[in-house]
């Protein structure tokens, strides 16, 4: 990435980390209307309960809302539809691979604006057990503990 590329992070998945062990990441571009990305830009958007499936050789993130634009009128967006999802042949065949090892998934893990066209960061991921959550609260609890008293 070069000085050049401006980025402005929309909104991140927090939730994907927490669940998910992230394996793989790739950046794709989002297929959207007008008023999607009037909307984006008040960072109105929610990918918590989102993912991306591939279907039919094209990668689409299902689930994600984009709340209506304020200002629109009656051709004004769907909040929760299917968006295509742009992304490279040898992407998709990696990434079409990947998913059909038995208990991954692909994430969004965030979205956002580079050099003014909107991102999606998508990870491949797989679901962790509770105890792997447990241990991970058990990391970050030590780690904010060992700042605190370096301080």
């Amino acid at each position: 990435m070069s000085d050049t590329d401006k980025i402005k992070i929309i909104t991140n998945n927090r939730k994907a980390n927490f669940e998910y062990a992230i394996l793989d990441k790739y950046e794709a571009g989002i297929s959207l209307e007008g008023t999607e990305v009037k909307s984006l830009r008040d960072a109105k958007v929610s990918i918590v309960e989102s993912y991306a499936r591939v279907i039919k050789d094209e990668v689409f993130l299902i689930g994600a809302n984009i709340n209506e634009y304020k200002y629109g009128n009656i051709n004004n967006h769907e909040p929760v539809r299917n968006r295509k999802l742009l992304l490279h042949k040898k992407e998709i065949k990696k990434i079409k691979e990947a998913l059909t090892e038995k208990g991954l998934t692909l994430i969004p893990l965030k979205m956002y604006f580079k050099n003014s066209k909107v991102k999606v960061e998508l990870g491949i991921g797989r679901g962790k057990k509770l105890y792997d959550k447990r241990e991970s609260i058990k990391a970050r609890e030590t780690d904010l503990k060992l700042k605190r008293i370096k301080l």
